[in-house]
């Protein structure tokens, strides 16, 4: 079987609401050449369904189910394992893209080797799909110096959109991927910064539905988000500052970079978590708190 130039990867899990509508803005694509793998985490609504016939009409489309639903960073980790193409992209099953992303992408990609995700502009949009705003995610990073790239990208993220974009399979590989904890996304996008340029495209081509269900939703209830995120920790999210931070020092130590620019990025981590001192020592009592009585009972 020919591999595809582009494989796209929506985790889902039951998503019967607005599954469909990805799917079929997926399928409408100007670029046809790619597959798109719908993996399933054992949803126990209509998603099953909806999805068994999408894949029936198009055969670019693979729909795998799982028995158990594992969370939703294994499912992101997954989708991209088993993807055969030599560009891929993520899309979650509440958002659609416009016929043309795809194909202006694909386009930037092949023009640029020195770029190693492009994404188009975003356009927030109500459960309704009625949009309610232009989203500015700033991070069009065309410098050619690793170390200002991190340092931007690490200033400027904010929705974290561009995690959608697509990206050379290549690269992504060398990453250490969706790690299983909130904000992952965030750490795996500074990964791929080291090792190339990020490039938007000029028109609104990614709609990012925001609603009640979504998991931007969560973010006061730190145990619901880690059980999102990764069903097997149901214990809250943990020391998640200190996690982020010493993911970020593997990031650096694992890029594409000399000595001397380690070294600058190493100090501007540093530098930030000095700045940030209470919040850190904040989740050291939080951690020593919670181990204390399990140390007694030994």
């Amino acid at each position: 079987m020919q591999r595809p130039r582009v494989s796209i990867g929506l985790p889902v899990y039951n998503g019967e609401r607005y599954v469909g509508e990805a799917i079929g803005s997926t399928c409408a694509q100007t670029f046809t050449d790619f597959e798109l793998i719908v993996s399933d985490n054992g949803s126990t609504d209509r998603t099953q369904d909806i999805c068994e016939r999408a894949a029936a009409a198009d055969p670019r489309i693979r729909y795998i189910r799982h028995d158990v639903n594992r969370g939703a960073n294994w499912n992101f980790r997954y989708v991209f394992e088993v993807a055969r193409g030599g560009y891929f992209r993520w899309l979650s099953a509440d958002d659609t893209v416009g016929p043309e992303s795809l194909a202006c992408c694909v386009e930037v990609l092949d023009r640029h080797p020195d770029v190693v995700l492009c994404y188009p502009k975003t356009v927030l949009v109500d459960a309704s799909g009625d949009v309610s705003a232009f989203y500015e995610d700033r991070l069009n990073l065309q410098c050619s110096s690793p170390v200002e790239r991190f340092r931007m990208a690490s200033e400027r993220i904010g929705l974290v959109n561009v995690h959608y974009g697509l990206m050379r399979a290549d690269d992504v590989r060398k990453t250490r991927l969706i790690m299983h904890y909130p904000t992952a996304d965030v750490v795996f996008l500074l990964e791929m910064v080291l090792r190339g340029k990020f490039y938007e495209i000029d028109r609104p081509l990614f709609y990012r539905r925001m609603h009640q269900g979504a998991s931007s939703n969560m973010k006061g209830n730190t145990q619901a988000l880690q059980a999102y995120f990764d069903t097997s920790r149901t214990d809250g999210v943990g020391a998640i500052n200190w996690r982020i931070l010493t993911d970020q020092i593997k990031a650096i130590f694992r890029g594409p970079l000399r000595l001397t620019e380690r070294t600058r990025l190493w100090y501007f981590l540093l530098r930030g978590a000095v700045s940030c001192r209470e919040v850190y020592l904040a989740e050291l009592a939080e951690l020593a708190r919670r181990t204390m009585p399990r140390l007694r009972k030994l």
